[in-house]
């Protein structure tokens, strides 16, 4: 059974951090072969989406509040599945999840993404639209994207 939370990242401890920075490192490191500095100072002001079955993570996000990545807008970002709990659907449940605590935590909003590109039908699919041309990110195309209030 998968069990699903929303902590800051004040209420994370040591142990699901090192989850949570070592699923990272595996998917958008090594797997995406990206080298990029993953923690960002923004960690501290998130809120931190995560899946588990049993003791394994096999699913993250998190979420930022309005301001601290887009001006007017809140955003959910480092969205991944693991490796291991891939083909489940649970990047869809992953986004569910976070857009009801996104509501929850700041109301109405507006939230802003910079999508990968190949991702672009994935977020589509929850009414994101893309509003800009496409552009590198470590090595990666991506498109910015909005989900209107």
């Amino acid at each position: 059974m998968i069990s699903w939370q929303c902590k800051h990242f004040s209420e994370l401890s040591v142990e699901e951090l090192y989850k949570i920075l070592q699923l990272r490192n595996e998917v958008f490191v090594v797997e995406q072969n990206c080298a990029y500095q993953d923690c960002d100072d923004k960690d501290f002001k998130c809120y931190h989406i995560t899946a588990h079955d049993e003791d394994a993570l096999i699913a993250y996000g998190r979420i930022l509040p309005p301001g601290l990545s887009y001006p007017l807008a809140a955003s959910i970002g480092r969205v991944l599945t693991s490796p291991l709990a891939r083909k489940q659907k649970l990047g869809k449940e992953l986004m569910i999840y976070s857009l009801k605590n996104l509501y929850s935590l700041f109301g109405k909003v507006k939230v802003a993404i910079g999508a990968q590109l190949y991702l672009k039908k994935f977020y589509e699919s929850f009414n994101f639209i893309q509003t800009g041309n496409s552009y590198l990110e470590d090595g990666i195309e991506h498109i910015p994207m909005e989900k209107l209030i």
